[in-house]
């Protein structure tokens, strides 16, 4: 096998690196100085080369440099732990005790993030031992920085849990063309983007819970001698508990190569306290403008008061953050086709309320969108604010809406604008889309006017990143309101400019960075076949609990695949087409005299006795899976369709025949 030239000379790069690493060239004079000394005598003046590699062999040092080379593999299915827009690899093997990296590109700068175990995770002091093979709790950690996403193994939830991961983060500069370019001292002290840190609870039922999510500025290594600094991570809860700790991480940090000179402790010092001060300028000066903005909308009329306007929103940390913040232009690369498909991927994000300890209002949180990914669930807020950004990368004129819903009170929704003036509501949380035709108050009595299809009742404010406008019609119910967003008489807007102070990218320290979207991880076949045999087994214990056997009709099993293919295919489109095939299908596959039942619905999350134990609450299903008579035939199929992120939609069949019986 022949290497090309830039690979052969990438190999030798890596080589030599290790052979620095080893002190190889050290042993080798140690080596040559002793055997021309001890071994050969003081008569023997030649050495030949078989001479040397024997007494090279002799002490072990061919076998070390040997077993400190590994050359892996990359795994394809590694795409969750590195942006896939980035040409080189992040894929680092686990080792404590000597950091191996695997394609290392000699040419950039990388950082070295080592979580070396936690400890005081207090909520989690009494937690058992789990036995081998037991279902338990499990901890997980997210990291994003600069448009790479890792994730760690899942590990026990413990008071001390075992977080023992590394990740190899690439340190690259921002300019077209200098993505190769090994990053200076100088280059590196200016990028102040954070590596956020996200930690995630998974209980036995597959449930999520936000843990913390912290934004670990990395730059104290510039500082250090060697490159290399250790440093405790104190994180913090969420929400209510966003001032209480959660527990401590352990982190190493290495720069690779080191620096040839490090910078002083004050320098590095010096910087963050200026980053810190323009950030809090800007946010000073956004607020003077933000309180003079809301006095002169009050002055319109005074029933604006009651108005759902909302200028701030808090996150999961409890940082007071502009809504335009929020929303930033998203692309999905080759994730997602089309704004319809970005629809159903935001709707198959779970809705959950921020959990609030105690009765009263609910607790407000909009979630950064790495926390609200890697989670996969939150409020309205948080999916019209990730499908807002996604449909401005599709290149929509899109705006998030903030009003009310008919029987839910206060509600985000997304809107977008048509060329033609034509406004179209998306509801964030189930991809349904509405057409929206204002009526008009001063037509005469008998004039025909188009009926409200949306479910929602005012609309009181719409923003997108660089645009925020109240509402100031004398009226805010949405079957009322005109979207004509460039008349000040009907939408009062804030200046651009103020907005873009502070929800700029990059604008301020205080913004957290945008992550891309992650590629899948799960395969769906395997996953479908997984989940349907564990349901076949669930369905032949609950019948045989009745004292039912179970025969299983495969045949019939494979017919029920097309019809779940149709109804994802109409959740994606709105489009409803196979539905007839199906249908002559199972008239083919149902005998004269016999009855056939389905029963099909529809999951968020891919645990079988969750699901199972749901099906079982609608009588239509109980009566298939209890199912008795002559020549009964059960029939089940699973399919899972994976979206961005691990999020999927889950489709399950119950089918059964029997002979009727007159």
């Amino acid at each position: 096998m022949s290497l090309p030239p830039e690979k052969a000379s990438e190999l030798k790069q890596i080589i030599h690196n290790h052979l620095i690493k080893m002190n190889i060239h050290g042993k080798i004079r140690d080596v040559l100085a002793e055997t021309v000394r001890d071994d050969l005598g003081a008569g023997h003046h030649a050495l030949s080369e078989a001479d040397f590699l024997r007494a090279l062999q002799r002490r072990g040092i061919v076998d070390d440099v040997m077993k400190d080379l590994h050359f892996t593999k990359e795994s394809p299915l590694e795409t969750d732990k590195g942006s896939p827009s980035k040409p080189a690899t992040h894929f680092v093997d686990k080792d404590l005790t000597r950091l191996k990296k695997t394609n290392i590109d000699p040419t950039r700068r990388y950082l070295y993030l080592q979580v070396v175990g936690g400890k005081a995770f207090l909520e989690h002091l009494q937690e058992p031992e789990p036995l081998p093979g037991q279902v338990c709790s499990t901890f997980t950690l997210y990291l994003h920085f600069r448009n790479q996403r890792f994730r760690s193994k899942p590990v026990p939830c413990a008071c001390e849990p075992d977080l023992q991961e590394g990740f190899l983060l690439e340190i690259h500069k921002d300019g077209m063309g200098e993505g190769s370019k090994m990053a200076d001292a100088t280059t590196m002290l200016s990028i102040c983007d954070p590596v956020h840190m996200v930690l995630i609870k998974t209980d036995t039922s597959s449930e999520t819970t936000l843990v913390s999510s912290y934004f670990l500025d990395w730059r104290t290594v510039l500082s250090s001698p060697n490159g290399k600094t250790c440093i405790a991570v104190e994180l913090l809860g969420v929400g209510s508990e966003s001032k209480v700790p959660a527990g401590v991480l352990n982190v190493s940090l290495e720069l690779y190569p080191p620096l040839t000179q490090t910078l002083s402790a004050e320098i590095i010092t010096t910087q963050k306290s200026l980053e810190r001060q323009k950030t809090a300028e800007k946010e000073r000066l956004f607020l003077v403008y933000a309180k003079q903005w809301w006095r002169e909308f009050l002055e319109i009329r005074p029933s604006h008061q009651s108005k759902l306007v909302k200028i701030f929103a808090q996150d999961e940390n409890g940082v007071n953050r502009p809504v335009c913040s929020y929303v930033r232009v998203l692309r999905a690369g080759r994730l997602l086709e089309s704004p319809r498909q970005a629809a159903r991927f935001v709707s198959l994000l779970a809705q959950e309320k921020a959990p609030v300890v105690g009765g009263g209002c609910k607790q407000e949180q909009w979630c950064t969108l790495l926390a609200f990914l890697c989670r996969g669930k939150g409020d309205c807020e948080d999916h019209a604010t990730l499908l807002c950004s996604l449909l401005l990368g599709f290149g929509l004129d899109a705006f998030v809406c903030v009003g009310t819903k008919a029987k839910v009170g206060p509600h985000a929704w997304v809107l977008t604008r048509g060329t033609d003036g034509s406004i179209t509501f998306w509801e964030s949380l189930t991809a349904h889309r509405y057409l929206h035709q204002a009526i008009d108050p001063d037509a005469p009595p008998l004039a025909p006017q188009p009926k409200p299809t949306s479910p929602y009742r005012t609309v009181g404010c719409v923003f997108n990143h660089q645009i925020f406008l109240a509402n100031c019609q004398p009226s805010d119910a949405v079957e009322l309101c005109v979207f004509d967003l460039q008349n000040p008489s009907r939408w009062k807007a804030m200046s651009e400019e103020a907005l873009r102070s502070v929800c700029a990218p990059g604008s301020t320290t205080a913004l957290p960075p945008l992550p891309p979207l992650s590629a899948p991880s799960l395969e769906p076949a395997a996953t479908s076949n997984q989940l349907e045999l564990e349901m076949r087994y669930l369905i032949s214990e609950h019948r045989k609990d009745l004292e039912l056997a179970t025969v299983w009709d495969d045949h019939l099993s494979y017919l029920l695949s097309s019809a779940l293919s149709a109804y994802e295919l109409e959740r994606c489109t709105g489009v409803s087409c196979g539905n007839e095939e199906f249908q002559d299908a199972v008239r083919r596959a149902v005998p004269d005299g016999h009855t056939f039942k389905g029963f099909p619905i529809h999951f968020l999350h891919r645990n079988a006795r969750r699901a199972f134990a749901t099906c079982l609450r609608s009588s239509f299903c109980e009566e298939i899976v209890c199912c008795r008579g002559d020549h009964v035939r059960l029939a089940v199929r699973v399919r899972v369709f994976v979206y961005p992120d691990n999020a999927c939609a889950v489709w399950l069949m119950f089918a059964c025949k029997y002979r009727s019986v007159l």
